[in-house]
């Protein structure tokens, strides 16, 4: 059941890409900071890759993802600002957000603050929900903005840039890959599996948490 929930989300985004191109990217890390669950590793480092066929610019892909980003962004800091906690806990589980997540991003942005917009941007599970609480501590919507924007725009680059360094060293790691194709599959899958396991067993009561 996982494996097949893999493939199909790998393949939703792939076609995506292929068939949209830089919107499609846009849409796709739109919908991954809306707190939809489509991770931007998979969506940035493929669309990189596809730069040595000359079908993306880096800088492209960098400013895409980074408008994308800040367009679903903005839906969830919408959530949070005029729905605050009670919608997020009452109704983020439909979309895989727990309490912890929005206990986690809550303390981070209590730290940071405004920055925290900036900052969690480039940080894994926090860039995903750290809108949520911008918009309950009514963040200026301006500098919210601006400070997703910029740290979507260096994170979108980075995965992007990691994208191309793949497609540039194929042919030497394709051998490589060949050989150890069934454990990296096994390595993805495992990962993938920890992080949904993750957002369900965090939605569990303490004493159904095995």
């Amino acid at each position: 059941m996982f494996t097949d929930l893999i493939l199909a989300v790998t393949n939703f985004i792939t076609s995506t890409i292929d068939q949209l191109g830089y919107v499609g990217v846009a849409l796709l890390m739109a919908v991954e900071s809306a707190a939809i669950p489509l991770p931007s590793e998979i969506i940035m480092p493929f669309s990189g890759f596809l730069i040595e066929s000359g079908r993306f610019n880096l800088w492209g892909l960098g400013l895409a993802g980074a408008v994308g980003s800040v367009v679903g962004s903005v839906i969830t800091y919408a959530l949070g600002y005029y729905g605050g906690r009670p919608l997020i806990i009452k109704y983020g589980r439909f979309v895989l957000i727990s309490q912890h997540d929005l206990e986690l991003t809550e303390k981070f942005f209590k730290k940071f603050g405004s920055l925290s917009s900036f900052i969690g941007r480039v940080l894994p599970v926090v860039r995903t929900f750290i809108s949520i609480p911008a918009g309950i501590g009514k963040v200026k919507f301006l500098p919210f903005v601006f400070y997703t924007f910029a740290g979507s725009l260096i994170w979108s680059f980075f995965l992007a840039w990691l994208g191309v360094k793949l497609g540039q060293n194929w042919t030497l790691l394709e051998s490589y890959f060949r050989k150890f194709d069934a454990v990296i599959v096994i390595v993805i899958v495992i990962v993938i599996i920890w992080w949904i396991r993750r957002h369900f067993r965090s939605r569990l009561p303490a004493g159904r948490r095995g």
